[in-house]
């Protein structure tokens, strides 16, 4: 079972966010929280916000602890969001356009150790292939 946190417009480019996001992307929730704890990026504060807030999100939609099944990042990307245009007086009456970069943020967590619900889907999902099968015979 998978859980999804989205950040959107964080005031940061997309291009300083990928630089962490890089680094965590398929690692253990454990391992990348320490990674990001120690990390000396303003990008790291805003990856380990989202991290627990996807954690708690699977924890919420499954009803199980994460620590009982090895939560890992399975996706983790940066997309470029809306740019914030604003101007700065320059010398002789002109204007220099200054770009103020956002970026949306998506983690998806999954589970490494299989949940009773996900082995009840696949039970399910025999099922139908024989009545498939059944009905092609006929």
């Amino acid at each position: 079972m998978e859980a999804v946190a989205k950040l959107k417009n964080c005031p940061l480019s997309a291009r300083k966010m990928r630089l962490v996001v890089d680094i965590v992307r398929g690692k253990d929730v454990d391992e990348a929280l320490n990674i990001l704890r120690y990390t000396k990026k303003e990008a790291a504060e805003w990856v380990e916000k989202l991290l627990l807030s996807a954690i708690a999100n699977w924890e919420n939609k499954s009803n199980a602890s994460a620590d009982d099944y090895e939560l890992y990042i399975k996706t983790a990307f940066s997309d470029q969001g809306p740019m914030l245009k604003r101007f700065r007086p320059a010398p002789y009456g002109r204007a220099h356009r200054i770009r103020k970069h956002t970026n949306h943020l998506t983690l998806i967590v999954e589970n490494q150790v299989a949940l009773e619900m996900d082995l009840d889907d696949v039970n399910e999902g025999v099922d139908d292939v024989e009545e498939v099968e059944e009905m092609a015979e006929e």
